[in-house]
């Protein structure tokens, strides 16, 4: 999930606006026409979005917040919805957002896709197959179909029905350093790289850079990531699915941790973990990547935002010519793949004015102005609006569409509780030169998930 922190404290705003707002800037100044005088208010709980104009820090250019995007845009198309937001910081998202879910105080989310899901499973969120069927301007065809059809965020268990629309997508994706290959003479990483080609290639580049004299690291990932994305990446490289069966019925689950494919995984980040600077196992020691004074070579699930920020803020392209993106470890690039969506509560007031206001805040005019004013992916096939030299956010969408969750992914519940500790444990030891058996590792963990399914 997107995590930006905007204000401490969580914001009411309500919210009512005419049709006769002023011209925008970023996201605001685009040609809209009226879509309905529908009447009705709708209570919407924003996670992390910025309200208020402000000032980005890289380029000192202004951010347009949301409350003068609604008045120059929302307004124009809808006159008659009033808008009661509420905006959340992300650390307080899940508890803020079930509260208001069950005391019936809220009726359109954006939230984390992990919590959506939760939420989805304790019966607070609506179903809008209806919605969807019974609008025929309503067009899913401009949504990324990897994301559209298979985003748990989105989608129940058994895809038989749908709760959400994906509003923003996260980066996840390889970016190696040209420069740092070239002073070890090292060639460039293929464009789908294996697991083998990348732990071959950072170790030939871990060391002292014979150009510069200085320690580089052959590879970084995170060593205590909430989601373990490399792990998932790593899972579809080397066909370790976790387990036959629905996140519809943990109980009837047939785990397969203790398998030949899992201990390939578990070896790769074993040596992976030896090439990395030491804070990776606390999510730490990239802080210099894609920027000038870097020391790794290869950065796995990496966003790429440091030396796209850098161009967006000085228009030079050096950098983003120098890391470059590439897909993730899957056999066809795959990796995982955050998507936070839009999604309606089980009990909403006004169902019609509600279900506008969720199209609009996943539509293009949305992701338009959450793009050009906070580098937010685009969830849709059509971004016409993205910087072509935004490599990066290119290549982020490539990999989304091809998305396809397994069991091992962040809306599992004993992936999320059980696995990733473990996971980030023994990348832990094994940093550390103790890495355990993972033969055992894996049977331990098998009987683990076993004990967990039969006491759902």
């Amino acid at each position: 999930m997107k995590k930006r922190l905007i204000f401490p404290l969580v914001l009411v705003v309500v919210l009512l606006f005419s049709a006769c707002g002023p011209a925008g800037g970023k996201g605001t100044n685009m040609d809209v026409e009226l879509v309905s005088e529908m009447e009705g208010t709708v209570r919407v709980a924003l996670a992390g979005w910025q309200l208020e104009n402000g000032i980005d820090a890289l380029t000192g250019e202004e951010s347009i917040g949301f409350n003068q995007f609604v008045e120059d845009v929302f307004s124009k198309m809808y006159p008659n919805i009033h808008l009661v937001v509420t905006q959340i910081p992300w650390e307080n998202v899940r508890a803020k957002q079930q509260a208001m879910l069950l005391s019936n105080d809220v009726d359109v989310l954006y939230t984390g896709g992990a919590f959506a899901y939760q939420f989805y499973q304790q019966g607070l969120l609506r179903d809008i197959d209806d919605l969807i069927e019974g609008d025929p301007n309503f067009d899913p065809s401009i949504y990324l179909e990897g994301l559209w059809n298979n985003a748990y965020s989105v989608v129940s268990p058994d895809k038989a029905h749908r709760y959400g629309i994906p509003a923003v997508l996260g980066k996840r994706m390889i970016v190696y350093d040209k420069k740092l290959f070239d002073d070890w003479g090292v060639e460039y990483l293929s464009e789908n790289p294996t697991p083998e080609e990348v732990l071959e290639k950072a170790k030939q580049m871990t060391g002292t850079n014979p150009v510069t004299g200085e320690q580089n690291y052959g590879v970084w990932f995170s060593g205590n990531s909430l989601n373990q994305s490399t792990f998932v990446a790593l899972s579809y490289a080397f066909g370790a699915k976790g387990g036959e069966g629905t996140l519809a019925d943990l109980g009837s689950i047939k785990w397969q941790l203790n398998t030949p494919e899992m201990a390939k995984v578990f070896e790769w980040l074993g040596e992976a973990a030896t090439l990395a600077p030491p804070a990776f196992i606390n999510g730490q020691g990239a802080e210099n990547f894609g920027l000038e004074n870097n020391n790794i070579a290869i950065a796995i699930d990496s966003t790429g935002g440091a030396a796209f920020s850098e161009y967006r803020a000085s228009g030079n392209s050096e950098l983003i010519e120098r890391f470059i993106p590439v897909l993730n470890l899957g056999p066809n690039g795959e990796g995982w793949v955050a998507t936070d969506p839009i999604i309606m509560a089980k009990n909403v007031q006004h169902v019609e004015a509600a279900w506008e206001v969720m199209k609009f805040l996943s539509g293009y005019e949305t992701q338009r102005w959450l793009h050009e004013n906070f580098l937010n992916t685009p969830t849709l096939k059509n971004a016409d609006y993205v910087d072509p030299k935004d490599i990066y956010t290119a290549k982020a969408m490539e990999i989304a569409a091809m998305a396809n969750p397994t069991l091992l992914d962040e809306a599992n519940p004993f992936y999320s509780s059980e696995m990733v500790p473990a996971i980030n444990g023994f990348i832990s030891l094994a940093a550390n030169g103790s890495a355990p058996d993972i033969a055992s590792y894996l049977e331990d963990l098998q009987s683990d998930a076993e004990s967990w399914s039969a006491s759902q």
